[in-house]
């Protein structure tokens, strides 16, 4: 096969080890400013997103001792004794699952806030249906195929991917260790992360190391087309040259491979350090969903979920040590998501089956200290189908998240989870922040003003060809078509009418000459 046509059989198959879901660029480093810029990132604040695949058992992770004989009747293959819970600072009616001493830890240093009970309406106990849901911050009887923090990013740099990277945003907007792309950066016209497919590769890329590819006329193509990705991949430039500046990161984690969640947020925090730019990133660990051997049979505070718990209890405890010690701690937050939490009524297999709501975990030297919501009420006769009863929406979570961390306007908050949620009190508001603001598209294609209510001008660019502009809403379903027709070579404006148009996030879609272009646009 000639190489020509190698390329064009595989090119949809090719990933830069360790990165996929790049931005194509020229051969050169697409960021020579970067040394001038590397600590440009020093104000912006930071999100963690760290998934528990699987649902989490949330009463063996916060056990409501103030109920303590109806959970341990409720549970008594899987229950934790009541000695061997962890004590919490100010607290004598719960308490954390006794392999969490780390981050029992952080929280009696006032870093870790607890919001109980959090999920949603008429819980889908589904694994993939309730991720979707978590993800896209949708009603559970509603499919949404773009993202919550996607629809976030694209508020804040509409327009992408177009004209980006730029000296505004060199960098990736979002990041995912150890993930294939989420729904969660679904924008209304692509993904807006990109993923690091695993630790090692990461480092692999860092030093220039990829597998050795077989020795045959395949391997010698697949060779090639890793050189030419290497060299013309303009996010890899910006993370390794991001990943250069941090030489020293503390000691405090765990051995290489010992925890791999640890290994994620070491990561994380590297690039952080370096001088990303990026908003969000998503690690994740998996085998939270225990159905089976949840705990030992001789000893409940040991097992499957034991180790998990452990894992991610030094894993955060060894990421803030090292936020601290490159002295970024205070413009980083971190926080947990499940897809739901587990049944009150443990089952005969030493396990717990499909729940509801289960506590949620922020953490930050900027968290609000302490738990928000009361325990679960734990049923005295419990039966298979009891659950934990929600007492926060997760999307009142993510509302607080961009109010309270990101500075984000409210109305546009509200556009961006599809309907107005109350915020509720997780971070201190004693650390002021450079606020976020909407970016100016670096092409013509642009609206004003934006926010708009009744009406707004839509500017574009022609070079004499037929226009088609479009506008969709957050969920990428086609509310009306503003122009198509043949517009002279020049610059060109028309207004578009909102008055059909219920408040919330859109996009305009702009179509000419075989590409689009698409900018993010708010109706208050």
């Amino acid at each position: 096969m000639k190489r020509r046509d190698f390329l064009k059989n595989t090119a949809s198959l090719v990933v830069l080890p360790g990165i996929s879901n790049l931005l194509l660029a020229g051969n050169n480093d697409p960021r020579p400013w970067f040394t001038a810029l590397a600590n440009a990132g020093a104000t912006e604040r930071v999100l963690v997103l760290i998934q528990l695949k699987g649902g989490n058992d949330g009463l063996n992770t916060v056990i409501p001792l103030d109920q303590y004989d109806a959970y341990s009747n409720a549970r008594k293959e899987v229950a934790i004794p009541r000695s061997a819970v962890l004590p919490l600072k100010d607290r004598t009616d719960c308490g954390f699952h006794p392999a969490m001493t780390a981050l029992q830890k952080r929280y009696n240093n006032n870093q870790v806030r607890i919001v109980q009970a959090v999920g949603y309406p008429s819980q889908n106990f589904s694994h993939f249906r309730s991720t979707d849901i978590w993800l896209s911050a949708s009603d559970s009887n509603e499919v949404v195929s773009t993202g919550w923090a996607g629809r976030f990013l694209d508020t804040q740099y509409p327009g992408f991917p177009e004209g980006y990277p730029n000296t505004t945003m060199p960098d990736p907007l979002a990041i995912e260790v150890g993930s294939i792309l989420s729904l969660g950066f679904q924008g209304g016209v692509m993904n807006l992360s990109m993923s690091v497919t695993n630790p090692e590769n990461f480092y692999q890329l860092l030093e220039g190391v990829q597998d050795t590819p077989p020795d045959t006329p395949a391997g010698k193509e697949l060779a090639y087309i890793r050189t030419m990705s290497m060299q013309t991949n303009a996010y890899a430039s910006v993370i390794m040259n991001a990943a250069s500046l941090v030489t020293v990161q503390s000691d405090a984690y765990p051995p290489e491979k010992a925890n791999p969640l640890a290994d994620k947020l070491k990561i994380v925090a590297r690039l952080i350090a370096g001088g990303l730019k990026t908003k969000v990133y998503l690690v994740s660990m998996s085998g939270f969903d225990t159905h089976n051997d949840q705990v030992d049979d001789t000893d409940s505070t040991t097992g499957t979920h034991a180790n998990l718990l452990k894992q991610l209890s030094e894993a955060v405890d060894a990421f803030m040590t090292d936020l601290e010690f490159l002295n970024i701690a205070d413009r980083v937050a971190g926080m947990t998501i499940s897809e739901f939490g587990r049944r009150i009524l443990a089952n005969k297999s030493h396990g717990t089956d499909h729940g509801a709501a289960a506590p949620l975990l922020v953490f930050s030297n900027q968290a609000v200290p302490g738990i928000l919501g009361v325990n679960p009420t734990i049923p005295a006769s419990p039966t298979t189908n009891s659950n934990v009863a929600m007492q926060y929406d997760f999307r009142a979570v993510y509302a607080s998240v961009l109010v309270q961390w990101f500075k984000i306007e409210k109305s546009l908050v509200d556009a961006v989870l599809l309907k107005s949620f109350t915020p509720v009190p997780l971070f201190l508001d004693n650390f002021t922040s450079v606020p976020e603001t909407q970016l100016s598209n670096s092409t013509s294609f642009r609206n004003a003003p934006n926010p708009f209510t009744d009406e707004t001008h839509i500017f574009f660019d022609s070079l004499g060809e037929t226009i088609v502009l479009e506008v969709y809403d957050a969920k990428g379903a086609i509310c009306k078509t503003v122009v198509e027709s043949y517009f002279e070579a020049g610059s060109h404006s028309v207004v578009m009418s909102a008055q059909d148009l219920s408040s919330g996030l859109y996009y305009a879609k702009l179509r000419k000459s075989g590409h689009s272009l698409t900018i993010s646009m708010i109706k208050r």
